[in-house]
């Protein structure tokens, strides 16, 4: 791999039911290393697949990837690492792209706006790559989208957000405020009988994002917003903000802090400081969840992606998975799988294209379809994808119990007038 190197984490043994999926997937598991080994460059000439000067040769094509190696995200970072790296091995064992062999460049954000606009320059215009992806904060990204649309670069983005970033160059398989926060919402007001509600976020633009959705949902439900409070996004101490939940009277908590360490500090502290009230999550996945350990038992989360999903996709993934990384994999979970979707998305659109131009590509993007271990996922909907959700509650071994599942949750106008 060239660029930015990056450490696996090592998450200890593999507990059920996870482990119960990656033993039945495991019959259904292709033997890579069994299959012929591909001849690159025997696909059609770069003079004709590449007419736009980016980092393509007659044996690789180039993608670039950008992670927060470094910062309050690198936390959340390892599972979509590995995820990606099954992708790449698994499309060159098959033969690559076009008779080319994919190949990463990895750069580092840093966490931020700062280190995302020089990890995205470097990639654009020093390196060439021929698409962005990448599942990190929202700072990172809104900082790097002038820098995709100078570049005129296709850019995946994986991450769950708070919706309605809008770019010719952008294209998103993960969820957005429409599709994740009605479950939890309707749940609480229906079965916990909630009628007030306290927020709790990063400030940025996730958070802010997420619970201002997430207020109008509730007001618009009937219910009442009891406090609202945020810390810096590399803020850790919450006494002040826990203090003021458990003064309010409120019915339910909902938060939504970064993805990395402030989700996990917050957490603690909420358990440390005894409160019981119904928990909704927006901004936890269930890697993270078992990275937590005792103290997120009860969460509620809202997901298009758990381990538990009773398919012969997820089932071979998870043991491809498990077979690649053994006992340093990392619970694949609502971050890192669309990382590994997007590598194949781009793979459909290059070959639907018949060519790595960027124009060709990015119209191509809204066209082709994955059959991944979420299903079938398509960015055709204004550049974003319906998505089946589920909603779940973190068990104390770190499992995710489905409760109730919706499919094919339409994204919503996010970027209306686009296609």
């Amino acid at each position: 791999m060239n660029g930015v190197l990056m450490s696996d984490e090592t998450e200890k043994g593999l507990k059920s039911p996870l482990r119960r999926q990656l033993l039945m997937g495991m019959a259904a598991l292709p033997a890579l290393t069994m299959l012929p080994r591909p001849s690159f460059g025997a696909g059609p000439a770069t003079s004709a697949v590449n007419t736009t000067g980016l980092a393509v040769t007659d044996s690789e094509v180039t993608v670039g990837i950008l992670h927060s190696v470094t910062g309050t995200m690198a936390i959340s970072e390892t599972g979509s690492v590995q995820a990606e790296k099954l992708a790449i091995e698994q499309i060159n064992a098959a033969g690559g792209v076009l008779g080319r062999k994919l190949e990463l460049e990895v750069a580092d954000d840093a966490s931020g706006a700062a280190g995302a606009q020089k990890a995205f320059d470097a990639l654009i215009f020093q390196k060439k790559v021929n698409v962005l992806i990448s599942m990190e904060a929202s700072a990172a990204r809104n900082a790097g989208l002038p820098i995709v649309a100078r570049g005129k670069t296709p850019y995946i983005y994986t991450s769950f957000y708070e919706g309605k970033s809008c770019s010719p160059y952008l294209y998103v398989n993960a969820w957005v405020p429409d599709q994740q926060v009605p479950p939890i919402v309707d749940y609480f007001n229906k079965e916990k009988k909630a009628k007030s509600y306290f927020l709790i976020g990063s400030d940025y633009a996730f958070g802010r994002g997420m619970l201002g959705f997430t207020k109008t949902y509730i007001e618009k439900t009937g219910g009442k917003v009891v406090g609202e409070e945020y810390l810096p996004m590399d803020g850790s101490d919450w006494t002040s903000i826990i203090s003021k939940l458990k003064a309010s009277g409120a019915d339910a908590l909902i938060t939504s802090t970064a993805g990395g360490a402030p989700n996990v500090t917050l957490t603690k502290q909420l358990r440390a400081a005894g409160v019981t009230l119904p928990y909704g999550n927006l901004a936890v996945d269930e890697g993270t969840a078992k990275g937590m350990g005792a103290d997120a038992a009860g969460i509620y989360l809202s997901a298009s992606y758990v381990t538990g999903i009773d398919t012969p996709a997820n089932k071979t993934f998870l043991a491809s998975m498990a077979k690649k990384f053994g006992a340093e994999l990392k619970t694949p979970n609502d971050l890192s799988v669309p990382q590994y979707e997007a590598v194949y998305a781009y793979k459909a659109a290059v070959e639907k294209a018949g060519s790595t131009d960027q124009d060709k590509v990015l119209k191509a993007l809204a066209e082709v379809s994955v059959e991944g271990p979420r299903g079938t996922i398509k960015m055709d909907k204004q550049r974003h994808a319906p998505l089946t959700m589920y909603l779940g509650q973190v068990q104390a071994d770190g499992s995710v119990k489905v409760i109730q599942s919706f499919k094919n949750v339409d994204p919503g106008a996010q970027c209306p007038g686009k296609s």
